[in-house]
């Protein structure tokens, strides 16, 4: 004699994907998150295109800050701006020792500089064939 089971329903199983990202950074979103850096009067700011170079992120924001105490300032400006403004911040590396601080905001990447380290390791040479702008404080302005 067997056991009689109910019959089994059968789902429809829908496949599994990522969660859905707000819609991809733009240009104007990068060169934003670049004027909450200039805020605190980061230096030699340049935002990087890499949308054609890699898929890892579409931009990188490069800056530099005098200081530790500019670095802390720079930081805590683009994160609570970005909090604000709805950009979620998924990461943060370095900000024990303020030399070199990435903000991994998903299509976007801050990286805050010291000036020795920043010419240490020379980002805008290694990712040299990634087009990029140059912003100071008349160029935030205008976005």
């Amino acid at each position: 004699m067997t056991k009689r089971t109910a019959p089994a329903t059968r789902t429809r199983k829908t496949p599994r994907t990522a969660p859905a990202r707000a819609a991809r950074a733009t240009k104007s979103t990068a060169k934003r998150i670049a004027g909450y850096a200039l805020e605190k009067k980061a230096s030699d700011v340049l935002v990087m295109d890499l949308r054609t170079v890699t898929d890892v992120t579409g931009f990188f924001v490069v800056c530099t800050g005098g200081s530790s105490t500019q670095v802390k300032a720079i930081v805590d400006n683009v994160l609570e701006k970005c909090r604000q403004s709805g950009v979620g911040v998924y990461h943060v590396e370095g900000y024990d020792s303020l030399r070199w601080v990435l903000i991994d905001l998903v299509d976007v990447v801050v990286h805050v500089f010291q000036p020795e380290v920043r010419s240490y390791y020379q980002l805008e040479r290694l990712w040299g064939d990634a087009p990029a702008e140059r912003l100071g404080d008349a160029a935030a302005a205008a976005s």
